[in-house]
């Protein structure tokens, strides 16, 4: 029923729990958001990309620090990316892998937008709700995304892409668990080669190419994900719907989550769509109770 560890995987383990503490150590002492961010979890997220190197940890990590403090990218609310995400072009899915990840549902022929800010800054923003949501002791995500109907006329400008790969492999880093690549065409695979270049080896081999009426493909992504819950895009069973204004309300209440986590409660922030964080929280049980006496 219980697996034992090896000498070797123990002393691995604390080897890595070492390496915690002296990057921990490295970084001196924090305070507010960095604190926070700092997590243990979070440590060995930025060793394990550094191949448990403490010093190219520490220098990822403080650039990291040095990026979230200008970004702030906990403090992207939904009302200021809601226009980008209109179409359904990245939005989360209502359900998680197998092994419980959240998972990110791209479709780059939705692409509504030339703004590279507006791209980027609606993306981080749905990296970080994707991370809020994930459950106690997951640390990476799924991604699915769907080629259907793509063309060179919807695709990102490469350095845009240049820009967002920078950020996702140094400012969050062992995030991505797989990528679905979902039917490319031919002419994405020649934009591929190009991206590929700028990639992290470790997480090229996160990408996986899947494509319609293939048993090998069919295989590996069953393998991933319940039939029930996987789009009939990615070849399931589900119904893929965006609702719009469905998602906003959703968003606008992990917006308050978010706010809470990061101490940002104070904050008041604009409507976004015509309704406010506060018009999506329920009402608590004792207000329900007397209107309804």
């Amino acid at each position: 029923m219980f697996k034992r560890r090896n000498a070797h995987q123990l002393d691995d383990g604390s080897q890595h729990d070492n390496k915690v503490r002296e990057l921990r150590s490295a970084i001196g002492p924090l305070s507010g958001h960095s604190l926070l961010f700092c997590s243990e979890a979070s440590l060995r997220r930025y060793l394990a990309a550094r191949n448990w190197n403490v010093e190219k940890a520490k220098k990822m990590l403080e650039e990291t620090l040095k990026w979230r403090s200008t970004y702030k990218p906990q403090e992207i609310r939904w009302n200021q990316v809601a226009h980008e995400g209109e179409t359904g072009k990245v939005s989360r899915a209502s359900f998680h892998d197998r092994q419980g990840r959240v998972v990110l549902i791209m479709r780059p022929a939705l692409q509504n937008s030339t703004s590279a800010e507006g791209n980027i800054k609606h993306l981080v923003y749905l990296l970080e709700n994707a991370i809020l949501n994930l459950p106690k002791g997951q640390e990476q995500m799924s991604w699915l995304i769907d080629f259907t109907g793509w063309s060179m006329a919807a695709n990102v400008p490469m350095k845009t892409t240049r820009e967002i790969v920078y950020i996702l492999q140094n400012h969050y880093p062992e995030r991505l668990g797989i990528a679905f690549l979902y039917n490319p065409p031919r002419l994405f695979q020649a934009v591929y080669k190009a991206v590929k270049y700028f990639l992290d080896p470790c997480t090229a081999q996160k990408v996986k190419f899947v494509y319609p009426k293939d048993k090998t493909s069919d295989e590996l992504m069953t393998s991933h994900f319940d039939v029930e819950n996987l789009p009939k895009e990615f070849g399931g069973e589900a119904t893929l719907e965006y609702d719009h204004e469905e998602f906003s309300k959703q968003m606008c209440e992990d917006d308050v989550k978010t706010a809470k986590f990061w101490g940002l409660e104070e904050k008041q922030y604009p409507k976004p769509n015509g309704f406010s964080p506060a018009d999506v929280v329920p009402e608590p049980a004792t207000s329900i109770a007397s209107a309804a006496s």
